[in-house]
């Protein structure tokens, strides 16, 4: 195990300039929510969790292993955070309607995941371990959440229904729901098959520290938005047309497309996850900055960011906002984000020879200890 110190080196000084970054700003979550994201980037490296590779694996060869045991996540995470949202002001969860944007938007996630060889935390965590892939997916990622925010108001004026398992059941019944719920979803997609100790712990880890981040913010765990919001200032310091959109008036979106970028959540804990990877990637002998991905890998990982971002907006989140966020809270639209995902990987693992990538003929079976991707 080679430790790469100047990746150390650029872990610890990444930190140190966010750290000063956040210094003047008035909100004290900031720092413990940077440490915690940390964390997460390490775990994600350590721990070879992730949730690309357990779809990929279900659909191509019929391997339910890695993806039954990212059920764990959201069950740990529930048992604070949908009680604890549900009867506490001060904190809030993820309750979104299942309609067309939802459905439409997570098929399209699961075809950038495909293509992309990642989902958002898999993008952060990978990008943090040096991955060219991700570096070229993730602006491309942050561009489609752009462009899905523009699509958002017309999409949401589309009907649909939200099932807040809480409101319908109270907290402690709502929580039993989402629990019965995730369990019969795991045993469907395992199929008789044992998850290994390591996937579970692994799962159990990531929904720990979800639970961390909400107690810590007062939110469920978000990703994606964060990575819309580097796109939109991104754009507006080149060219300032998104204020006057109906997604970026929105008195919330203008607020934070006008504040500083690490002022925002999600923002600051994308950069935490990372430089967590980074720094766990650098003195485990993990780093993957070397392995190419030729033209053909290139536009995959564009096109796939791109589809990323779009498919995010549009159903609310990725497997951690979306998923582990909807579902934690005890939300239906979680539940039904995960099925609705599944056609578009299914379509991504077909088109994925197109650019390079191996199909659905040639997955090579990995250890159930991992639920990723690499790449």
């Amino acid at each position: 195990m080679a430790i790469h110190r100047p990746g150390l080196v650029l872990a610890v000084a990444g930190t140190v300039a966010v750290l000063a970054g956040i210094r003047g700003l008035p909100d004290p979550a900031l720092v413990p929510l940077l440490a915690v994201t940390i964390a997460l980037g390490a775990a994600f490296v350590l721990l070879d969790f992730g949730f690309s590779g357990g779809f990929r694996s279900f659909l191509a060869e019929g391997d339910g292993r890695g993806l039954g045991a990212g059920f764990i996540a959201p069950a740990v995470a529930a048992l604070v955070v949908l009680p604890v949202g549900a009867l506490s002001e001060n904190y809030g969860r993820f309750v979104m309607p299942v309609g067309p944007s939802l459905l439409v938007g997570a098929a399209v996630f699961g075809i950038g995941m495909m293509l992309a060889n990642g989902c958002g935390s898999g993008a952060l965590s990978a990008a943090g371990q040096g991955s060219r892939r991700m570096w070229v997916a993730l602006p491309f990622f942050c561009l489609g959440g752009v462009l899905g925010s523009l699509m958002v108001p017309a999409a949401m004026r589309l009907p649909g229904v939200s099932v807040d398992f809480a409101a319908l059941f109270g907290p402690w019944g709502g929580l039993l729901a989402t629990e019965a719920l995730l369990l019969v979803m795991a045993l469907v997609v395992l199929r008789g098959a044992v998850p290994s100790a390591a996937a579970l712990r692994g799962g159990a880890v990531i929904g720990a520290l979800a639970v961390v981040v909400f107690l810590v913010t007062g939110d469920p765990w978000g990703i994606t938005m964060g990575l819309t919001l580097w796109g939109a200032q991104a754009i507006e310091g080149v060219v300032p047309v998104l204020a006057g959109t109906e997604f970026w008036s929105d008195p919330g979106m203008a607020r934070i497309l006008s504040e500083p970028l690490l002022a925002m959540h999600g923002s600051l804990g994308d950069v935490g996850l990372v430089l967590g990877a980074l720094g766990a990637a650098s003195a485990t002998g993990r780093l993957r900055h070397g392995v190419a991905i030729g033209a053909r890998g290139t536009a995959g990982a564009a096109l796939g960011g791109v589809l990323l971002g779009i498919g995010a907006r549009l159903s609310f989140g990725c497997n951690i906002g979306a998923f582990l966020g909807g579902v934690s809270s005890g939300s239906l639209h979680g539940f039904v984000w995960f099925v609705a995902v599944l056609p578009g990987c299914w379509l991504g693992i077909r088109l994925r020879p197109l650019f390079g990538l191996s199909g659905p003929a040639a997955v090579q079976r990995r250890p159930a200890t991992s639920l990723r991707v690499q790449s």
